[in-house]
Order: C-alpha cells, then structure tokens, then sequence
C-alpha cells in the first residue's frame, strides 16, 4: 500500500510539471502572453498605488480614474485567461488521457488508508470502484486528486508561472471580491 502511495505522489509531481511544460510551450513563452501578464501587473500596482493615495473616500475625477483603471484591469484579465484557454484544453485532454491509463493500472487496489471517514458525497470518489465498506479506504482517484490540487499551485510557485499578489488581489478570483464591489 505504501508503494502504491508514493508512486501515486510521484505520478501527481510528474504529471504536474508536465501540465507546466505543456502550458509553458503553448502559453508562457508567447510575446502575446508576456505582453498581457506584463500589463496586468503594471496595472494592478497602479491601481493599488492610486487606491492607497485616495483611499475608499475617492470623489470626483478621482473616482473615475480608480474605476477607469479598475476596467482596464478587468479587460486585461479577461484577455489574459482568454490566452491560457488553449492551453488548458491541451492539458485536460492530456491529463484526461493519463488518468484514464492510470485509473485502469490502479482500479480496484487499495492505495491508502484515510484517518477519516469523508463525507457521504465525497465518499463515491474516496471509495471507487474498491469493495467492501470501510469508508477509510482511499481509491487511486481520490488520492490523485488530492495530491494535483495540492501539488500543482507549488510548482507554479516554484517555476515562477503563478500570478503576482499585487494581480491576484486587485482580480478577485473565484471566491474573492471583485474590484469595486463593494462601493
């Protein structure tokens, strides 16, 4: 079972900086890319300069060139994931490929035991396709899962391919404000 641990770790660290080496020859590298990421980290340190000078209490011209700004950023993230959007096709399909190769080599095996008993709607993916009914017993899937999520954003830190704090920030993301909301 630990065997099958670590070859799972290891496969997740291989099939990571092979998504980063696909996204890095069909994005990273183009004059179009480098352009845009550096447009949107001039902007966002603009825009956080000018929301520092003036505060929340911006009135008047002021106002105007903070939302002005805020667009202009908007747009360049817009363009920006635009540019990524072949990149993660090309990836999805190769990591689609992967783990449909890697799901038959595991099905059916035991490749970890969980501390835990996961909740009843994660438990299908926690517990696919492995018999009997401890809950405990973790499938190739979910384990894989787990460790790509946690795994991929460190290497893209490390390869210097994540965005800056200043652009994260000022874009809000999936789960936070967007510029501007709440004014």
């Amino acid at each position: 079972m630990w065997s099958d641990t670590l070859l799972i770790v290891f496969i997740s660290i291989c099939t990571a900086f092979l998504g980063e080496g696909l996204t890095w020859l069909i994005v990273y590298r183009t004059e179009k890319y480098q352009k845009l990421k550096g447009e949107v980290e001039k902007q966002s340190k603009k825009l956080e300069k000018r929301k520092e000078t003036h505060g929340d209490a911006a009135i008047g011209k002021h106002k105007k060139k903070i939302e002005r700004d805020e667009e202009k950023l908007k747009n360049n993230n817009r363009d920006l994931s635009l540019v990524k959007m072949k990149s993660m096709f090309a990836t999805g399909f190769a990591f689609t490929a992967l783990l449909s190769m890697f799901n038959s080599i595991f099905d059916g095996r035991i490749v970890a035991r969980l501390p835990f008993v996961p909740i009843s709607w994660i438990q299908g993916l926690s517990h696919r396709n492995l018999h009997g009914d401890d809950f405990t017993e973790c499938s190739f899937i979910f384990l894989y899962i787990l460790c790509t999520m946690s795994i991929r954003q460190n290497i893209q830190k490390l390869l210097g391919f994540a965005p800056s704090r200043a652009a994260n920030k000022q874009a809000g993301g999936l789960f936070g404000p967007n510029p501007g909301q709440f004014k």
